[in-house]
Order: structure tokens, then C-alpha cells, then sequence
């Protein structure tokens, strides 16, 4: 019997993908798996991902024909997936010796329906964990030092695990002023039970954000979580390639992610979305040098299109309560939206 699933999308990985299933090497068992999803790679990927196939155990590739996104790349993984637990791992990152044995003694001894855990984000030589965003943890142990290289040079393997309490995910969503785990979506951040079936699935159509609506959709209508201090995941930033930093029509999708994060949202947690889309949108608006003109001309459209579809308060708090950088970057996308009740105290408070 599979324990544990391991789903590993790459498109054109040839950089990187070696580290990633060495450092998979590393944490294998009998009772794991680890399914490959080449992505329609036209680089050597296929072939290093086949030269693993003997040191490998466990290992099993899934092919495209032509590139589908990350999304369904990974939806791909998970049809084919047999384990009680799935996780994810992208081909440009790595793993921590004995990382994955951790979480599963983690969602083992939670009995919960899913675990978050930290990472640790690598960009050059620099390493720097970054924690998921939870008051309350249920359990956990070390983590690997910040100073950790790639595979072959790599930390020990976090400490701990099990233990603690499992929590409502639906807890985990509010307050909407601070940062919580809905703005925490990485979803190879984590291991799930298999038995969430259609909860666990991306939705398709995007190419780009599609772990906004995922996380959200998680955290509404799963049972129980909890976050666990293990910062197994090395995460390469800044990758070229790397949707994050591509300015081409897949960037819209971000608008069409939070429609479905909005569609049949509970009332409660509207200000929560509304704050969450408004601080990306003007994050991506703040970096939107990559674009064309006419795609940022489209984006800038859609996205006023779709906060004045929003409730005005709720936007205006939203904003209000930003840098006065990427307030000013949304206001001059929103010149009609009104000043916050902050802002009109300071005036009068300047022109008495």
C-alpha cells in the first residue's frame, strides 16, 4: 500500500529538475511514490528524468504531448496518484534529507485532513524561511538551517513533527486586516489526505493563480488542518521562466482566479477577499514594466472592471490600509474612489 503521493509537474526543467528528484532520492520509502508530469518539455527534461528511473524507486513519469499549465499538469498527478497522502514539488525546487518521512509522521499523528508547513525561500545564496501565517500550530520540530545548499550539499532533515491539535480551516481565514493562510496558497507547502478527491483538483482554465481559488475552496470546506514547523521545501525564486516573472496574456488569469474565488463567497469573508485581491492587484500593477503596452492596458481595464464590482467600503478600507505607494499605484487606477474616512479626519485635521 502507497503512503504517500508525490506529484512533480516540469515543463523545460532541464536546469533543475536533477536536483529535485536527487533530493526526492533522499526521502524515499518503499510506500512512496513519485509521479513526474512532463509538461510538453522540448529541453532535455524527459531525458534526465529518465536516467533517474533506476536510483529511483517508486518513480513514474506521465507525459503531454503539448504544454496544458501547471494546473492541469498537476491534476494530471493526482489521477494518477494511489497514496493515503498527496503532496506536491515543483521541478526547480528540492527537498531536505527526510523531509517527507516528517510530514507524513506529521498528518499521521494530527489525524487531520490536511498539514501546511513553513519553506525556505532561496534566491542565489541567500536562504530565508517563510512561515506560514498560523498563530496556532499543531505540533512540529526544527528547521533546516536557512544556510542549507542544493542537493548533495543540503541540511540535516527537520526535526519533529506529529503531536499538537488539529484546527477548523475555516478559523484560519480571518481576521481580514492581517495575513493568514489564504495568503498562504503554495500548495507544495503541505501534505493532503487523497480522500478530499475534488478539493484536492486546480481548476484548469487558468494558467497562472490557480492556487488562489484552491487554498480558498480549502479552507472553506475541508474538516480539519493544522500548520506543523517543518521547512523542508527549498523554493527558488526569481526563476526565468517562472510564470511569476513572464508579463504575457497568461497574467490575466489572475482576474479569472478570483472570480471563482468570489463566486458563492460567504459574506463573512468578502472583506478578507477583497483586501487579498486589491494588495495582489496592486502588486502586479507595481511590476507591470513586463507587459506590453496593450496587455497592460487590458489589465489595468479588467482590473477596475472588476473592483468597482466590489462594495465600495470595502475597497476603500482595503486600500486604505496599504503602503501609501500601492495606495497611490490603485487609486490612480480608481481616481472615482472615494477617500477613506482616514484620510478625510487628516485633511480636516490640516485645513483647521
Amino acid at each position: 500500500m502507497i503512503t504517500l503521493s508525490v506529484i512533480v509537474p516540469v515543463r523545460d526543467g532541464e536546469r533543475f529538475i536533477a536536483d529535485a528528484l536527487s533530493s526526492l532520492g533522499r526521502n524515499a520509502r518503499p510506500d512512496f511514490e513519485f509521479i513526474v508530469v512532463d509538461d510538453g518539455s522540448v529541453d532535455a527534461t524527459g531525458d534526465i528524468v529518465e536516467d533517474f528511473r533506476a536510483d529511483l524507486p517508486g518513480l513514474a513519469v506521465l507525459r503531454n504531448p503539448a504544454p496544458v499549465g501547471l494546473a492541469d499538469a498537476r491534476n494530471t498527478g493526482l489521477s494518477a496518484a494511489s497514496g493515503r497522502y498527496v503532496t506536491f514539488m515543483d521541478g526547480d525546487d528540492w527537498l531536505a534529507p527526510g523531509y517527507l518521512p516528517q510530514l507524513v509522521e506529521a498528518i499521521d499523528g494530527l489525524g487531520c485532513d490536511f498539514v501546511r508547513t513553513d519553506h525556505v525561500q532561496v534566491e542565489g545564496r541567500k536562504r530565508v524561511v517563510g512561515g506560514a501565517p498560523a498563530g496556532r500550530r499543531g505540533g512540529g520540530g526544527g528547521r533546516p538551517p536557512a544556510g542549507g545548499g542544493p542537493p548533495g550539499g543540503g541540511p540535516p532533515p527537520p526535526r519533529g513533527g506529529g503531536g499538537g491539535a488539529a484546527h477548523d480551516p475555516r478559523d484560519a481565514i480571518l481576521p481580514a486586516n492581517v495575513r493568514t493562510m489564504v495568503d498562504y496558497p503554495y500548495a507544495w507547502a503541505g501534505v493532503y489526505r487523497r480522500s478530499l478527491h475534488d478539493l484536492l483538483h486546480f481548476p484548469g482554465s487558468l494558467h497562472t493563480a490557480e492556487d488562489r481559488p484552491w487554498i480558498w475552496r480549502l479552507h472553506r470546506e475541508a474538516a480539519t488542518f493544522a500548520v506543523v514547523s517543518l521547512a523542508g521545501v527549498f523554493y527558488r525564486r526569481m526563476v526565468s521562466g517562472s510564470l511569476t516573472r513572464v508579463g504575457d496574456e497568461r497574467q490575466l488569469h489572475f482576474f479569472d482566479a478570483f472570480e471563482l474565488v468570489f463566486k458563492d463567497l460567504e459574506e463573512e469573508f468578502l472583506p478578507k477577499a477583497v483586501r487579498n485581491f486589491c494588495a495582489l492587484l496592486a502588486h502586479h500593477l507595481e511590476i507591470a514594466d513586463r507587459f506590453t503596452p496593450q496587455l497592460r492596458a487590458r489589465f489595468e481595464e479588467r482590473g477596475a472592471e472588476m473592483v468597482r464590482a466590489l462594495p465600495t467600503g470595502m475597497v476603500v478600507d482595503a486600500v486604505a490600509r496599504m503602503s501609501v505607494d500601492r495606495e497611490a499605484t490603485l487609486r490612480a487606477l480608481l481616481p472615482d474612489l472615494p477617500p477613506s474616512p482616514h484620510v478625510r479626519l487628516r485633511r480636516e485635521r490640516e485645513d483647521s
